[in-house]
């Protein structure tokens, strides 16, 4: 029975358990906790340094009432790299490549900076609608078309992030596959094939970390707006 390319993207199940609690909870086992000693280990250290660059970077643009999000934003970020790191491993599910668990991380983060900013400033929210020096005939098409985008965001955070993995994910398999149908015919262009798919393999690592710094970096920016 010949088996579809998008199987691997399917939930799966063992007793009837939906596997992808256990493949979303096991990031936060991997993680190192910090020990009773004075001196920390190499690896705490390492990420601790990443952590609090990244923070920095991501938190320099807000103001202090933004800072309050730092923790979270943080914590997403590293727990996104490492779903999707360990999603590269073989015989793995990577639960990011399911659109309905990236739209609910983006549907209510984003909701969160709307109503923070409706809340903080309602002026200034509403005024992103229109901009400034709009002809009065253009007002209400403007309006529209900004509303549009404004409800379009989380949508376009959530398929971003699956539409990469994914077809990450269908790049490797489709070349592996070719790797292991060419090596009997053609030993020297399977040897070629599974050196591109070797490179390929290490664009997806870069691939993995990049789109979860662009979804946080992206939630910060929308936090931005609105405060």
């Amino acid at each position: 029975m010949m088996v579809s390319f998008f199987d691997q993207f399917a939930s799966p199940s063992f007793l009837g358990i939906p596997l992808i609690a256990v493949a979303i909870a096991l990031p936060w086992v991997l993680f190192p906790t910090p020990p009773s000693r004075w001196m920390n280990s190499r690896l705490i250290t390492v990420q601790t340094w990443l952590m609090n660059r990244f923070t920095n970077q991501l938190m320099m643009p807000l103001n202090v009432g933004g800072h309050k999000w730092a923790l979270l934003l943080a914590s997403l970020m590293m727990f996104l790299i490492t779903v999707n790191m360990l999603g590269l491993l073989p015989y793995t599910f990577t639960p990011t490549t399911q659109l309905s668990l990236n739209m609910g991380f983006a549907v209510p983060l984003w909701l969160a900076t709307v109503i923070i900013g409706m809340r903080n400033q309602p002026t200034v929210a509403l005024g992103h609608l229109l901009p400034e020096g709009t002809p009065i005939p253009l007002i209400p098409v403007l309006i529209i078309i900004e509303t549009i985008s404004l409800f379009i965001r989380p949508l376009a955070l959530g398929v971003r992030l699956t539409a990469n993995l994914t077809a990450g994910h269908l790049l490797i398999q489709l070349i592996a596959t070719a790797v292991f149908v060419l090596m009997p015919m053609m030993p020297t262009v399977a040897i070629l094939t599974a050196a591109v798919l070797f490179l390929l393999t290490l664009l997806e690592v870069a691939v993995a970390m990049i789109q979860a710094y662009v979804f946080v970096l992206l939630l910060s920016l929308y936090l931005q707006e609105n405060i």
